[in-house]
């Protein structure tokens, strides 16, 4: 049976360059690159967020890129990153690989800080 797809490519005009990284340390001490493409191309949505504190009003900006299809079918499961996005480098803090019913991948998305 075929799953008809939640995110269209056609709906996925905006360029991002991805880093995943593992969660161990490469040999120079910094975070293992386990994945790097900037060839992909996403639906962005820029979020923010208002929070007061007792000295002043802090906003947190965030977002969240869909891909129309499983861009790195060998991890399981993605983890931290960054991704530059719009000229600004952001945060990966929680990846999804949206199945189907089957256990194939319909979308991907990654929300960023």
């Amino acid at each position: 049976m075929r799953y008809p797809k939640l995110v269209q490519k056609n709906m996925c005009r905006t360029p991002i360059h991805i880093i995943i990284h593992d969660e161990g340390l490469g040999e120079d001490g910094g975070p293992k690159i386990i994945f790097e493409d900037d060839n992909l191309y996403c639906n962005y949505q820029d979020t923010a967020k208002t929070v007061l504190t007792a000295d002043k009003k802090l906003v947190q900006l965030s977002g969240a890129a869909l891909f129309h299809e499983d861009f790195c079918p060998e991890l399981p499961t993605l983890g931290g990153g960054t991704a530059v996005v719009n000229g600004v480098k952001r945060a990966i803090f929680q990846g999804t690989k949206a199945r189907n019913p089957d256990g194939t991948v319909n979308y991907v998305e990654l929300r960023f800080v």
